[in-house]
């Protein structure tokens, strides 16, 4: 059982001579007895510590060669870099802060790094595991992140997409979903939605279940961007939406409960979930990448993750300088096979009785994104069940699109043939088609839209984004199908220092970005005021940048911290009207 107090933990000693020996700058530690590595930064008196782990996604640092001050470590996983002296992440720049340990002295100066541990928010109202009849706790899996959970004679959805697309057009489910599964979302006593992205949010999905029950219990976390930020315009009628705060149990009767906790590298959007029904534990961490900051409860009944990546445009639509098919292959490779080495870290590490990989079965079916199919390869469930195999004595579960986990069984024997039952014989598993006519539509629309027959939306829109006073330099160019310019279409400069719109990029230094989108995409997200994560991480945008620096403060804001209502294009247009298109300047956004 854990503590429902805060404790002190010892993470290293060293001894008197050791202390003495402590260069300037920057000293590496290991604990042998535990394997875990420390950072101790000293100056002159001044001694600051934190435990030698990325904050991204864990990796170990080094040495940073290129840093002269002797200040600055390089993670080896994706090159980050951390400025000790500050404890501040150096690249990306002004992104995260590291965790800071307590540094004591003792009295012979010897020196102890300690780390103060909040209780777990899961300890509270402890409850001990009674036993689970056959069929009492069942787990369906639908498609993707969708888990259907029957608790008792309560029902759970996970993150229900089920059909559409996600991030505009560039994601297409890789299952084919029960054909009952509208069924079952109306059966549901309550929906969990994980986070705003839209193979989590799925807006058709809910459109269909709000059109037969727009009272469903919807649960998500309190984020600082509300999961149903768009709801509005999304124009879904749903009407019972409740945001709980992180970190407490939600009881839902005597035997159920659920807690909702943050993600430490996007506490901003991302959150998890435990599910507790008569004493046991179902971990869900869905795409956070530390969940919890890194703490979460070891020795759960059943844990299911993410595992696949390839949810990014990096480095799949970047090209120019470093960026060869050669090198994006490689750094596919490469990246693919750290995230399923850290996944089976992290599972060995939390010792679950049986462990499920799901969040990852999405393609790129739409013919225009051939090659981004073709290169960003995933990672392969049974790979990892494998290798988590070879270090653990942990149950693994490849989940097929209506299969059910029995958990009474699987914990009394994981033998048992009945434990998980697959779908019958000639299931259809894998989509091989797509409805993609209806949503590229929608997309289409936007293209005629009237808006963008006045220049001056450009300046609209960005004066509505709000992001200025960084030196980057944008190009925006709207494009066909092939990322050719559109005939017609805008090409154009925005200056972020002063939000200007220059002819030519301006005679200071400055970093400069070139980013080429698909028009219909770009202007059904300029027009609907939704976030860049619809280009970037739908694939719709090919990216060039010089110097080679990801500018997070840009696309942070771009992808998370757009205002929450849509820009107001109506009273764009009637000052138009009124005012005829030579007096753009009257235009101005109020």
């Amino acid at each position: 059982m854990g503590s429902t107090e805060q404790t002190t933990e010892i993470l290293l000693c060293l001894s008197p001579v050791e202390v003495a020996n402590l260069k300037e700058g920057i000293n590496f530690f290991r604990n042998k007895s535990t394997g875990k590595d420390y950072i101790l930064y000293k100056s002159k008196s001044r001694l600051r510590a934190c435990k030698n782990v990325c904050k991204h996604q864990g990796g170990l640092f080094i040495k940073d060669i290129e840093d002269l001050a002797g200040r600055s470590v390089r993670c080896t996983k994706h090159n980050w870099k951390l400025d000790v002296s500050t404890m501040k992440y150096i690249n990306p720049p002004e992104s995260f802060c590291q965790d800071e340990l307590v540094v004591e002295m003792d009295e012979n100066n010897g020196l102890l790094l300690l780390e103060l541990n909040p209780p777990n928010p899961w300890d509270s109202e402890p409850r001990s595991p009674e036993e689970l009849d056959f069929g009492e706790v069942q787990i369906t899996y639908l498609t993707h992140a969708c888990m259907d959970l029957k608790l008792g004679d309560k029902r759970m959805v996970f993150d229900p997409w089920l059909i559409g697309p996600a991030f505009a057009r560039g994601w297409w489910l890789l299952h084919e979903p029960p054909s009952d599964w509208l069924e079952r979302l109306c059966q549901a006593d309550l929906i969990y939605i994980s986070h705003l992205h839209s193979d989590h949010l799925s807006y058709p999905t809910l459109k269909k279940l709000a059109g037969r029950r727009p009272d469903i219990p919807i649960y998500v976390g309190n984020t600082e961007r509300p999961v149903f930020w768009n709801l509005n315009q999304s124009g879904v009628q749903l009407t019972n939406i409740n945001v709980v705060p992180f970190g407490i149990w939600q009881q839902v009767d005597k035997n159920l409960r659920f807690m909702i906790l943050m993600d430490g590298v996007h506490p901003e959007m991302d959150t998890c979930i435990i599910v507790e029904y008569k004493g046991h534990k179902i971990l869900n961490t869905v795409d956070c990448t530390r969940p919890n900051g890194g703490r979460l409860p070891t020795k759960v009944a059943l844990m299911m993750s993410d595992f696949a990546g390839g949810a990014s445009g990096f480095p799949m639509t970047f090209s120019g300088g470093k960026f060869t098919e050669e090198w994006k292959a490689q750094f596919i490779k490469t990246e693919r096979k750290k995230l399923l080495n850290y996944k089976a870290q992290l599972v060995k590490n939390l010792q679950p009785r049986i462990y499920c990989p799901f969040a990852g079965y999405f393609v790129e079916s739409h013919p225009s994104d051939k090659y981004i199919k073709e290169t960003n390869t995933k990672n392969d469930p049974n790979e990892l069940n494998n290798l988590i195999k070879k270090n653990s004595d942990v149950i693994t579960w490849t989940p097929r699109p209506g299969a059910t986990l029995d958990l009474g069984r699987m914990l009394k024997d994981p033998t048992d043939s009945k434990g998980i039952i697959e779908p019958p014989e000639g299931t259809k598993i894998y989509k091989d088609s797509w409805d993609f006519e209806p949503y590229l539509e929608i997309l289409n629309a936007a293209v005629g839209d009237e808006i963008f027959l006045h220049s001056s939306w450009i300046k609209e829109y960005f004066t509505w984004a709000g992001f200025k006073d960084y030196n980057l330099v944008v190009r925006m160019i709207e494009t066909d199908e092939d990322f050719n310019p559109f005939p017609g279409g805008y090409d154009y400069l925005v200056d972020f220092l002063d939000l200007s719109f220059p002819k030519e990029r301006p005679q200071r230094e400055h970093p400069y970005e070139e980013i080429r989108s698909r028009v219909d995409v770009i202007r059904h997200v300029v027009k609907n005021g939704l976030l860049w994560d619809e280009l970037y991480i739908g694939f719709q945008t090919r990216l060039q940048r010089d110097p080679d620096i990801y500018h997070h403060l840009f696309w942070n804001h771009f992808q998370i911290k757009l205002p929450l209502t849509p820009p107001n294009w109506r009273s764009f247009l009637t000052c138009y009207e009124q005012n005829g298109p030579g007096i753009s300047q009257e235009c101005k956004t109020t």
